[in-house]
C-alpha cells in the first residue's frame, strides 16, 4: 500500500477547522479505496507562532517541508498581524522557495449552489484559471526611501522573465489542450503596461504555434471582468499574471456562488519539490469558532491534491461526494444553507462510504 506523507499547515482563523475536516475526508477516501493511506504531520506555523517567535515559520521551515509528498495549507492572516508579514512570512516563501510556479484555480457552479449571475448554472460556468505564481507583481522587488517625509517614495517592481512567462504559458496551453473545449484566453494589460505585458503577448503567440489544436484569444484584464460576468460561457481556460489572476480568481469564486467553495493548487510541475494545496477563502476571523465555515473548498482542494498524487479514482470520489451533498441542499450559510461544518463533513464522508466499488 502506498503511503503519502502530507504536511498539514492549518495556520490561522478557520484554517484549522477546514483542514481538520479535509483530513477526515482524505482518511475516508483512503479507507474506501484501500489502495493508499496518509502519514500526516501538522505544523503550528502561522500568526500565533509569529506572536511567540517573531516569525511565521522557523528559518529551516522549507527544509522541514521538503521531504513531504504534498502540503495541505489552511489560511493565513490575522487582524492583529500586518497582512504583508503573514503573507511574506509563510505562504509566499513556500510557493517561491519550492518554485510552485503554476497556481491552478478551477471554477464551477456546483449543483445546489446558485450563481449570482442571471440564467447561469453549472453547465455554463466551467473555468480553469492558471496564475503565474513565482514572479510578476509579487516578485518582492522594490523598496521605500525617505520614509515618513513628504517626499517619501515607494517602488513596487513587477518582474517578468522570458523563462518564467514561457513556462507558465506552456503549462496553460497544455491544460487547455487537455480540456474538451481546447480554448485558452490570455489576460494582460498590454495597452498600458508596455514592457512586461507586451512580452506576455509576444510569448503567448510564440507558444501558441506549439499547440495548433488550441484556440486562443487575448483580453485586457479590465475587459476580462466584463466578459466573465456578461459572457461566462465564452471562457474555458484562462492564464494571467500573479496579480491579475489573483483578482480574477476571487471574482470567479464569487460568480460561482461563494469563495467558500473555491480551491487552489500551487504546483511545481517538474515535481522537484512538494506542491501545496489550499482553499482560496482566507482566514475569515469573523466566523472562526462558530462551526459554520464552508469546508467544500478544502474538500475540492483535497481532490486536487489526490489528482496530483496520481489517485484519480479517489479524486473523482471526493468530487462526486461534494456534488451529491451540495445537490441535496446540505450547505453552509455562505451559500444559502443552514448546515454546519460538521454537517457537511459528515455528509461528504457518508457519500464516500456509500459508493459502490469502482465508483
Amino acid at each position: 500500500m502506498k503511503t503519502y506523507r502530507i504536511a498539514a499547515i492549518p495556520a490561522d482563523g478557520i484554517g484549522p477547522e477546514v483542514i481538520n475536516a479535509g483530513l477526515e475526508v482524505l482518511d475516508a477516501v483512503a479507507r474506501r479505496t484501500g489502495q493508499f493511506d496518509f502519514d500526516v504531520t501538522s505544523f503550528d506555523w502561522g500568526s500565533d507562532y509569529y506572536k511567540t517567535h517573531g516569525q511565521m515559520m522557523p528559518a529551516d521551515g522549507l527544509d522541514q517541508l521538503k521531504p513531504f509528498d504534498a502540503i495541505f495549507f489552511g489560511a493565513v492572516g490575522a487582524p492583529d498581524v500586518p497582512d504583508h508579514i503573514t503573507l511574506w512570512g509563510l505562504r509566499l516563501p513556500i510557493c517561491q522557495g519550492f518554485d510552485q510556479y503554476a497556481n491552478i484555480r478551477p471554477t464551477r457552479v456546483l449543483p445546489g449552489i446558485k450563481s449570482p449571475l442571471r440564467n447561469v448554472d453549472h453547465d455554463d460556468l466551467d473555468w480553469m484559471i492558471i496564475r503565474e505564481n513565482s514572479e510578476g507583481e509579487y516578485s518582492g522587488s522594490g523598496g521605500r526611501v525617505h520614509e515618513g517625509y513628504p517626499n517619501e517614495v515607494a517602488t513596487e517592481i513587477s518582474v517578468f522573465t522570458r523563462s518564467g512567462v514561457t513556462r507558465i504559458m506552456r503549462y496553460a496551453f497544455a491544460m487547455a489542450a487537455s480540456r474538451p473545449r481546447k480554448l485558452l484566453t490570455v489576460v494582460t494589460k498590454s495597452n498600458a503596461q508596455r514592457h512586461g505585458m507586451v512580452m506576455w503577448d509576444d510569448i503567448a503567440a510564440e507558444v501558441a504555434t506549439e499547440y495548433p489544436d488550441v484556440t486562443w484569444d487575448k483580453m485586457l484584464v479590465d475587459a476580462m471582468t466584463v466578459r466573465m460576468t456578461l459572457d461566462p460561457q465564452s471562457l474555458d481556460t484562462i492564464v494571467a499574471t500573479n496579480l491579475h489572476a489573483d483578482i480574477l480568481s476571487d471574482l470567479a469564486g464569487a460568480l460561482a456562488g461563494s469563495i467558500g467553495v473555491a480551491p487552489t493548487a500551487n504546483i511545481d510541475p517538474e515535481g522537484r519539490f512538494p506542491s501545496m494545496f489550499e482553499p482560496i477563502h482566507g482566514s475569515a476571523f469573523d466566523i472562526t469558532g462558530k462551526g459554520i465555515a464552508n469546508p467544500v473548498a478544502t474538500f475540492w482542494t483535497a481532490a486536487l491534491m489526490l489528482d496530483h498524487l496520481g489517485q484519480d479514482q479517489a479524486a473523482k470520489m471526493v468530487m462526486t461526494a461534494i456534488e451529491q451533498v451540495c445537490a441535496k441542499g446540505i450547505l453552509t450559510p455562505d451559500v444559502g444553507g443552514k448546515a454546519t461544518t460538521r454537517d457537511v463533513t459528515d455528509a461528504v464522508i457518508g457519500a464516500i462510504n456509500g459508493f459502490n466499488d469502482g465508483a
